[in-house]
């Protein structure tokens, strides 16, 4: 009991304090036969902010939870400063869903990411995508608790073995060693007890089978160097799936976000209206011909503000 107390006690030092590694790409993993696990995903960030005023490009796993939503690991939306934010961040986000290979691979989607939704007890994140995936079935999100002992699946894009990245989807088993209130602990099993997560696969779906299908469990969030035995860190979804549910429900376009950008629109057609409703009635009062001025034809003024001048 001790040791889970201060094992948990150390990932809450982790997500609050940044003091672990991020994870990557699965270390002593194997390679995901053609077609298997669709819904897995590799985000791609191009143009990412540095500390320096620079760019940089990096990569982070998740996987597809509704047709329009991918779930990863909240860290992988973060500014120059290193702050997880609530937006996409690089000057272009993309998720590549339903494709085990990186590079070169056929089928599978490639849509934008437009919007990032941040949970306030973990370090979990949804990104909205600009447009439905369709043909793949997304990962249902479990409803009810880990346990520890319980083996899981981990799919991920990122390095492996000797840092280097991934060419195709990779996958692992897992064992569940200790579950917190927002965190657990997993271990690797096969295909060899070191299998573990590397860089870039932060966000990877860590997920239970059963009869009506796979279930997501918790995505990876931090843990040692790999490839290492011994527990990494992962963040639960279970115990937010009703703020999953919500927020996947709806769209971030519905926000009052999206109509602040209406707002200078708006005030434009006011503006036209208020203009010509003041011209007209000039006209009324002096009998001024409005399409006499040079260049402003009747015909022509009418057409260009769609009917509110004289015909």
């Amino acid at each position: 009991m001790s040791r889970v107390l201060a094992t948990l006690a150390t990932a809450i030092l982790v997500v609050l304090l940044g003091t672990a590694q991020p994870a990557s790409a699965i270390a002593y993993g194997e390679n995901a036969r053609d077609g298997a696990y669709p819904f897995s995903v590799r985000l791609t960030m191009t143009g990412l902010p540095t500390a320096d005023r620079g760019r940089r490009d990096s990569s982070c796993s998740g996987a597809l939870i509704a047709p329009r939503w991918i779930v990863t690991a909240g860290h992988c939306f973060r500014d120059a400063a290193g702050q997880k934010v609530s937006h996409p961040v690089a000057e272009r986000t993309t998720a590549t869903i339903g494709r085990t290979l990186v590079a070169g691979g056929r089928g599978g989607q490639v849509i934008e990411v437009v919007a990032v939704h941040q949970s306030e007890t973990t370090d979990v994140a949804l990104a909205e995508l600009d447009t439905p995936v369709t043909g793949i079935t997304p990962l249902r999100v479990a409803t009810h608790p880990p346990s520890p002992g319980e083996s899981l699946r981990l799919t991920g894009f990122g390095l492996t073995a000797g840092q280097v990245p991934a060419k195709r989807l990779q996958t692992g088993r897992f064992t569940i060693d200790a579950v917190g209130d927002s965190l657990i602990e997993t271990s690797g099993t096969a295909p060899q007890d070191d299998t573990s997560p590397c860089p870039h696969d932060s966000g990877g779906p860590y997920f239970r089978t059963t009869d009506s299908g796979p279930e997501l469990v918790a995505v990876v969030s931090g843990g040692p160097s790999c490839p290492h035995t011994g527990p990494d860190l992962s963040a639960r979804t279970d115990n937010i799936s009703d703020w999953i549910t919500a927020t996947t429900s709806g769209s971030s376009r519905s926000t009052p976000l999206y109509y602040l950008g209406l707002i200078p629109v708006a005030v434009l057609v006011v503006a036209l209206g208020v203009w010509a409703l003041r011209r007209r009635a000039a006209y009324r009062v002096t009998g001024a011909d409005l399409g006499s001025r040079p260049g402003l034809g009747r015909r022509a003024y009418g057409d260009r503000v769609g009917g509110v001048g004289r015909r």
